[in-house]
């Protein structure tokens, strides 16, 4: 049996091999290509960026190639792997069956009740491209197999500090979500250690094989809480054979914006309000300036001083916003129309005609006059200050540094909330002013006619170069030969016309579809996969729905572990302002990662958090109950050390969490190092979430409560992290409350 799998993954192997050579000949042989007109480079470039992710995919597979075989009741027999491939010796048979394939479903849905005409399902277990281990899960026998080694081992591994995907063991509740529907919006919601955001990514993956052509060119986005969660499951998608994702925070959304900036509670919960959306619009109105009552709008021209009562710049500025274009795009017609009428005032200057009423000035006269108030610097920049061009960083920047702007944006706040958005000389932005500055952004536009007005120009200059040298090449060809004489060769001017060789000396975007979607703000993505949901305000959930006008969304997170402040209270409460009841739920309700013991306490804490609600069910025991260590309160980073030092000694590879109240983990830092320098993570709840540890020192855990708005929230994700022993640490005068208290 295992001979048998040996010399399969070998011919496996060897087919792999051959497919990787025949790709990069292709890819070199295109990449080669020369003599192409302008759609031909366009061809060429579609093809080289095609066969590059092919490649791409094809080594990212070389670990865990083939994990599973199905041997059917018509004896049929599908070996499963992590991507497809076909026999060429034969008529392209399938030597490996995507997991994502249907053929595939059956490997991870098929029980003794429910067989899908399966006899035998074998786990493979290999390590580079030498088999391991072969195990049989026997579907005649009239009983539930036993097959769950192959999870529990997955579950039992020590974990390295990145996520492993979890593709040779999907359970069919799982495999449920994975494979759903990929139109509209479907909400996972999975307590800890069900496996939400494995479920997640293995979803963008199965998306991508069943929407390739579609969802490679619109790209997929995955949005995580943090950087270090991100770094955490940065591997899964590559190990599935999927490069072409985008990655990212919700901070990271802004092209040009290093939003890095921490900020207080308060602030973040302020600045994810939905009132900020209108608090945003009415910066911009407050920009659009008419003079104030009594007063009138002057300009100096030609030595005369020109000028427009309130009314006439109010009308000119209801006008201009009539148009509903944005602010920087509205911008044009509110300066055309402030100098028309300029131009009227500088005409009646002039007197009427005695005989008819009518203007002394020719149509020619008033168009030189509208001609040099527009061309006069001191007319545009008095008209522009009145309506400025805007960028969202100066439209924030600017309201943040002023009570008067702030006040006349935000009548609706109380001055203390007012105060807390007020800050002085800029110091950079937070990731919660990141939907601000989208809102911003969607609400001025772009008045581009510069831009496209310069690249018209240097296409035009990059023409007239073309020919240039085109008919150089023609005069010296010419002159080499008597008149009436033709030469036999072709030359530059026979192949080429100005226009092909000017495009050739286009700059080319050879930039994936990932990272230009990363570097577009109006990109449409064509599909978003959000993870720790929970975690996003009112305004982070209006940009990420910009970014995905069709609505096509997998959604992931906890309810019970929400724990930023302006995070979200309930489903229905984040998804009705943008797509009312039209969204699915799924309930992940088996729990992998926490051993029995430790669940059992975490559930203690939920019940204190929503009494309403379940727990997700353990399958394991770990043998260690949870316990705690009191040490005098001087004493506590010391023991930090020492625990998380005896705890890594515990494993050969695995890794050690330490998660204390954010006010603590500065403190502790340099000690646990010092104790323990590697293989452990000194982290607050937030930062920890998503991840998961062997072992877990839970640090002062009343202080990790009383320290958040949400502190049950923090502690109950502090308390899920392991997936093996859990300590909880504590001041010998401070006994925790209950349930940590009793143990």
């Amino acid at each position: 049996m295992h001979d048998q799998e040996q010399e399969y993954l070998t011919r496996l192997y060897d087919r792999l091999d051959a497919l990787r050579g025949e790709t990069r000949a292709r890819l070199d042989q295109v990449l080669a290509s020369t003599g192409l007109g302008h759609q031909g480079l366009a061809e060429r470039d579609v093809a080289a960026a095609e066969l590059a992710g092919r490649a791409a995919r094809l080594d990212s597979v070389e670990n865990g190639l083939c994990f599973g075989r199905l041997d059917m009741r018509d004896g049929e027999r599908r070996h499963i792997g992590r991507i497809g491939i076909l026999d060429d010796t034969t008529d392209y048979e399938p030597l490996l069956i995507d997991w994502r394939a249907p053929a595939a479903r059956p490997f991870y849905v098929a029980t003794a009740v429910s067989t899908e005409n399966v006899r035998r399902r074998r786990h493979i277990r290999t390590e580079g491209r030498r088999v391991t281990g072969v195990q049989d899960e026997e579907f005649d026998r009239g009983a539930e197999p036993t097959g769950d080694s192959a999870l529990f081992d997955a579950l039992d591994a020590e974990r390295t500090g990145r996520m492993a995907d979890i593709v040779a063991t999907i359970q069919a509740e799982q495999d449920d979500i994975i494979r759903a529907d990929h139109a509209g919006v479907l909400v996972v919601q999975g307590g800890p250690g069900t496996g939400k955001t494995a479920v997640a990514l293995h979803r963008a993956a199965y998306l991508l094989y069943t929407h390739r052509e579609r969802l490679t060119r619109s790209v997929v986005l995955v949005v995580g809480p943090n950087a270090t969660f991100l770094r955490y499951i940065g591997d899964v998608l590559p190990s599935l054979g999927e490069t072409g994702v985008l990655l990212a925070t919700v901070g990271e959304l802004f092209p040009g914006v290093r939003a890095e900036l921490a900020e207080a509670p308060e602030v973040v919960e302020l600045k994810g309000r939905l009132d900020m959306a209108e608090v945003v619009a009415a910066a911009v109105r407050d920009r659009q300036r008419v003079p104030e009552e009594g007063e009138r709008f002057e300009v100096v021209h030609d030595g005369e001083r020109l000028s427009l009562d309130r009314e006439t710049c109010l009308r000119i500025r209801a006008r201009a916003r009539e148009t509903r274009l944005p602010h920087n795009e509205a911008r044009p017609w509110f300066r055309r129309w402030m100098i028309e009428a300029l131009a009227r005032a500088a005409s009646e200057r002039y007197g009427t005609d005695p005989l008819d009423g009518g203007s002394l000035l020719t149509d020619a006269d008033k168009e030189t006059i509208v001609t040099e108030l527009r061309e006069s610097p001191e007319v545009a920049a008095a008209v522009d200050a009145l309506w400025p061009a805007l960028d969202p960083q100066r439209l924030l920047a600017e309201l943040y540094a002023s009570p008067r702007r702030l006040a006349a944006a935000a009548p609706r706040l109380d001055r203390a909330e007012r105060a807390a958005l007020l800050r002085g000389p800029h110091r950079g932005w937070s990731p919660a002013d990141v939907p601000l500055l989208d809102e911003a952004a969607e609400l001025l536009g772009v008045d581009d006619r510069a831009e496209r007005a310069a690249a018209a120009a240097e296409r035009a200059e990059r023409l007239r170069l073309a020919q240039e040298a085109l008919d150089v090449a023609y005069g010296s060809r010419t002159t080499d030969f008597d008149d009436g004489d033709e030469p036999e060769l072709l030359s530059a001017y026979d192949l080429l016309d100005a226009e092909t060789l000017a495009e050739r000396h286009e700059e080319a975007d050879h930039r994936g579809q990932a990272q230009r979607a990363a570097a577009d703000r109006t990109w449409a993505f064509g599909h978003v996969v959000v993870d720790e949901a929970q975690e996003l305000s009112p305004m982070a959930w209006r940009l990420l729905m910009r970014r995905c006008p069709a609505r096509s969304m997998t959604i992931v997170g906890d309810i019970a572990q929400t724990g930023d402040p302006a995070g979200a209270p309930s489903w229905e409460g984040v998804l009705a302002p943008h797509v009312g009841d039209r969204w699915r739920l799924a309930e992940l309700t088996v729990n992998y990662r926490l051993p029995s013991e430790i669940a059992e306490l975490a559930a203690a804490v939920l019940r204190r958090i929503d009494a309403a609600r379940t727990a997700p069910r353990a399958v394991r025991a770990a043998g260690v109950a949870p316990w705690r260590e009191p040490v005098p309160a001087g004493e506590l980073a010391a023991a930090a050390g020492r625990l998380a030092a005896a705890e890594r000694a515990r494993t050969t590879g695995g890794r050690v969490g330490v998660i204390a109240p954010a006010g603590l983990v500065a403190a502790l830092a340099g000690p646990v190092r010092a104790a323990a320098p590697d293989r452990v993570d000194v982290l607050d709840p937030r930062t920890a979430k998503g991840l998961e540890f062997d072992s877990v020192v839970v640090v002062d855990p009343d202080r990790i409560v009383a320290d958040s708005p949400r502190g049950l929230n923090d502690l109950y994700v502090a308390l899920t992290r392991p997936t093996r022993r859990l300590v909880v640490l504590h001041d010998a005068a401070r006994p925790p409350s209950p349930p940590l208290g009793d143990l």
